[in-house]
Formats: C-alpha cells, structure tokens, sequence
C-alpha cells in the first residue's frame, strides 16, 4: 500500500507542474523588456551585438502601444551608429509576439516567442545577398 501511496504522489506532483506551465496572454506579457541576446551568424561566423555594446529597450503597453530604442554602435551608414526609435504597435497572436513600427529594422520582421518574462525571435533573413540566422531574446 504504501508504495502505491509513492506512486500516486509523484502523479499528482507531475500533473501539477505540468499545469503550472506558462501560457502568454495580453496582460502578461506586457511590460518593460531589455537585450539580453542579439546574434547573427553567416558564412563568416558568428557576431555577438550585445558585447559589441549594441542595445535595445522596448516597452510592451496594455492599450498595445510600443516604445523603446535601438542602438548598434558603429552600424549606420558611413560606419556611424545605428540609433531608432522602436514606437509603434504590438500584437499577441497563438503566443507569438509581433510589431508594427514605422522604422524598418529586422525586428518589425520576427516573430517573437512569449515565454515567461522573455521575447525570443530566432528567424533566418537574406541580408545583402547573405543567409543570416538572427537569434534575439529580450527580457522584463
């Protein structure tokens, strides 16, 4: 009897850890998120933005608004920095994060996983002619 009782017990621990699992909504997927990752790898190897000092913010509103900024030092034309605004508009959609934004950036273009207290967008782009794998996640 007793290991029967174990046996029921590890079942019922399993069922509810596996019910304990994230599931994104509007309400919890809003706020303040900040570059944790930004990578992209092409036929020359793999750059790492976030230690090159590359940043980005964005605040996901509950009205569906968005706000933030962009910087990439050293990425603009003429070897400038890269520097955006990033207001505009976000969408939840089958858990997947998405934004509508008057500048053009490959952000605009992902698709972002809503995972708790996390964006992650993984998304393969044709940059100047180069397949370029995009890895970017962003957290609250």
């Amino acid at each position: 009897m007793h290991k029967l009782a174990s046996v029921l017990v590890v079942g019922v621990v399993a069922a509810v850890a596996c019910s304990d699992a994230f599931k994104p909504t509007f309400e919890n997927v809003v706020g303040n998120y900040s570059l944790q990752t930004l990578t992209t790898t092409d036929s020359s190897g793999t750059t790492d933005y976030v230690a090159a000092g590359s940043t980005l913010t964005l605040t996901l509103e509950s009205n569906g608004t968005l706000s933030g900024h962009f910087f990439i030092p050293g990425a603009a034309g003429g070897g400038g920095d890269f520097n955006a605004d990033m207001a505009g508009t976000w969408t939840l959609t089958g858990g997947v994060v998405t934004f509508t934004q008057g500048v053009d950036t490959f952000v605009r273009d992902m698709a972002f996983k809503a995972e708790k207290d996390r964006l992650t967008g993984d998304q393969m782009f044709n940059f100047n002619a180069v397949p370029t794998r995009v890895r970017l996640v962003l957290t609250k």
